[in-house]
């Protein structure tokens, strides 16, 4: 089954059980969005998909509502392909790599594909009214399978696992602060006042071909994973959010009071954040 934008140099035929993940894995997903308190619509788009243990938020950018349609296509696309993935007889839009693990070929692929077909629809207006050309999303995604989480990333949007009360960071910011920060450019002054906290460095949408950082962690009784928009990050500290996991067991309820909590500290984005507990039985 040959997927759309998907060229014959391009596609593979997945190697049979990839993709699969038992319906039984003992895995609880939860995830919320908002609007915000500065904002008129809701450019972010959330993918929870439980039976194929995968999350994603995506933040989307560009005039015209383009950002929400970008965000829109990146989850739509990602949720396609694990329906795919888990299809021993389908093609994939991508090679598989033999180099890499199953979870790190899952959200790579996922991702340029997203990345792809943000770029057709984004051409397919170009000489239109309201033209979407130059539409992009962040992108940051948690696939779990057994005892093991994997976090892909493009773009700002972050992962982090909760582990016994503490947050630890899964992702580096593709933004031009976090490139000056790693050149040593910066002071912790200049750090705190940079005026283009906002920029980045990487989108979907951004360039035919995007590079897609993957990390993989070794998963705890416990643990939870969790991604998220800086609509999030940016009103809350680590440590802050860390705290909200640990006090409320219940992750639904979790997902909305740090919503809540950024919205009292400001809202001036939109909101979305992502949660998956690892419990054995």
């Amino acid at each position: 089954m040959q997927q759309r934008g998907a060229s014959d140099e391009c596609v593979r035929r997945a190697p049979f059980g990839i993709g699969y993940a038992p319906p039984t894995m003992p895995f609880e997903f939860a995830g919320a969005t908002d609007v915000g308190r500065k904002r008129d619509h809701n450019e972010d788009s959330l993918l929870l998909l439980p039976e194929h243990r995968v999350a994603v938020v995506c933040d989307g950018m560009g005039g015209h509502e383009a950002g929400e349609v970008a965000s829109g296509i990146g989850v739509d696309t990602v949720k396609r392909f694990f329906e795919i993935a888990n299809d021993p007889d389908a093609t994939w839009p991508f090679r598989y790599d033999r180099s890499k693990d199953e979870g790190t070929n899952l959200l790579q692929v996922a991702a340029q594909w997203a990345n792809q077909r943000i770029r057709e629809a984004a051409e397919a207006t170009a000489s239109a009214a309201g033209s979407k050309r130059g539409m992009g999303t962040t992108f940051v995604g948690c696939l779990v399978r057994e005892k093991r989480a994997w976090f892909g990333w493009v773009g700002d949007s972050r992962g982090y696992l909760w582990r016994r009360g503490e947050l630890h960071p899964t992702t580096t910011d593709h933004s031009l602060l976090n490139e000056l920060i790693k050149t040593g450019r910066l002071s912790e002054d200049e750090i705190a006042n940079f005026q283009h906290k906002n920029v980045i460095t990487r989108a979907l949408g951004m360039a035919e071909q995007t590079e897609v950082d993957v990390s993989a962690w070794d998963l705890e009784p416990g643990d939870v994973c969790v991604v998220c928009c800086d609509g999030l990050t940016g009103m809350l500290t680590d440590d802050r959010i860390a705290e909200v996991i640990a006090g409320e067991p219940e992750l639904q309820k979790a997902c909305q009071q740090l919503i809540d909590e950024a919205n009292g500290n400001g809202g001036v984005d939109n909101i979305t954040v992502a949660l998956a507990r690892f419990k054995p039985a």
